[in-house]
This record gives C-alpha cells, structure tokens and sequence, in this order.
C-alpha cells in the first residue's frame, strides 16, 4: 500500500500578541491509498485547522507532512499552491462555484493552472460530468443548479485533474436528506473506482458511510477506528 498522507508530530500555534494558542498538539495521522476517512470533532477541536494542513492551504508550526510522497512541511505558498492543484481535490459545503461560468467551464478550471489546452479542457470537463449524472446540465450556470447539482459539479472538478486525494469538507452541510443520501453514493462510487477520499464531518451519519473514522479533541487524536459504513 502507498501511503498518501503522513502526518509525524504536528504542532499547529497561533499567537495573539505574545500568547501562544496551541491548536494541534501532536498529531500522527497516515492515510493509505484508496482509504475512505472520516474525520470527526467538535468545534474547537482543531479538526478545521487539521484540514487546512492537509489540504495546503496552510503549513504546520512543527512536525513533517509528507503528502504523495512529497514533503510539503516547509514550502512556500507558490510549492504549496502547485502541491495542492497537482495532489487535492477539494469539495466545500457552499460548493465555491464561480457564478458567471457554466457548469462545464467550472469543473475545467484546475486544468486551466495545468496549462491543459482549451480542447482537452472541454473534453474532459463534459467526460467528467458524465461520471457524475449531470452531462445534461453542463451548459447552465450555478443559479441554474439546485444545490445536489451544484455539488455535484464541485465534485466532478475536484475530480478532473485526477487527484491523490479528494478532501471534502462538511459536503452534505448545505444539502437535504435525500440529496445528502445521493451525494454520500457518490463518494461511495469514487471510492470504489479507487480514490482516496477523506470527509471532514460533525454529522454521525455522514461519518457512517466511511471505512475509517477519526476523532480529533481537544488538539489531539482520539479515536482511530475501522468502520463498516452503514
């Protein structure tokens, strides 16, 4: 098994003025390929900061990330940038879709920063829309989208540039029930056509559909167990 995400020791400070407010306290975490994770805590408990790490979007204070094979602990913001288009696919509870693109001009925008030809853009986009139901609405923009199809178009462009990782934060947060059950059987069919998915969740049922559940408190792990999704 490759590991995709190797978390030794990480430390994550914030300072207001000279105090010191330690937010992660030693965090050892390795994620497999093709792994499905929850990750699970209550508000305060560092889980948000733990995904900004993970996702590149911000670098521990201490301690050594290796993510793909890559040491991204010590990069600067443009390394950290082209890690985390190379290496994440990210998926938002308020979907982050640019409202004056359409559905298909969204989902090619990772292969913009590629440097991806504008054919091959195209192609791949409405492929990509395909594998995720909504080939049919690949010219409407967001407004014209309910949300479960506005998700949905989020997670085609966290697929597009075939990641190591897709990272998906509170996913169903803004969705209804049913929606919620359709996009959870999403992930699921990513999952199993071999992606690394990690979910970042409050929500017990949403964690459920995992394979894997840890829980943060407190600045530190928990919890690491197996889980048979529900």
């Amino acid at each position: 098994m490759k590991e995709v995400i190797s978390l030794q020791h990480i430390h994550k400070s914030y300072f207001l003025g000279k105090q010191e407010l330690p937010v992660l306290k030693g965090i050892d975490l390795v994620v497999q390929r093709n792994e499905y994770v929850a990750l699970m805590g209550p508000s305060g408990s560092g889980k948000s900061t733990l995904m900004n790490i993970i996702g590149c979007l911000d670098t521990a204070s201490s301690g050594t990330y290796i993510l793909n094979g890559k040491d991204v602990s010590h990069m600067d913001d443009d390394e950290l940038a082209a890690a985390r288009n190379a290496e994440i696919g990210f998926v938002f509870q308020q979907f982050n879709l640019m409202p004056r693109l359409s559905a298909w001009e969204n989902v090619a925008i990772p292969l913009i920063y590629a440097g991806v030809s504008r054919r091959e853009r195209e192609e791949r986009a409405w492929a990509m829309l395909e594998k995720v139901g909504l080939k049919d609405r690949g010219k409407h923009n967001p407004n014209e989208l309910s949300g479960g199809q506005s998700q949905r178009v989020a997670i085609a462009r966290a697929l597009i540039n075939n990641p190591s990782l897709i990272l998906a934060d509170e996913p169903t947060g803004n969705l209804d029930t049913k929606t919620s059950i359709e996009i959870m059987d999403l992930f699921s069919d990513i999952h199993a056509n071999g992606n690394t998915v990690m979910l970042v969740t409050h929500e017990d049922d949403i964690a459920n559909c995992t394979r894997r559940i840890v829980r943060i408190r407190d600045g530190v792990v928990e919890s690491d167990t197996p889980n048979q999704p529900h």
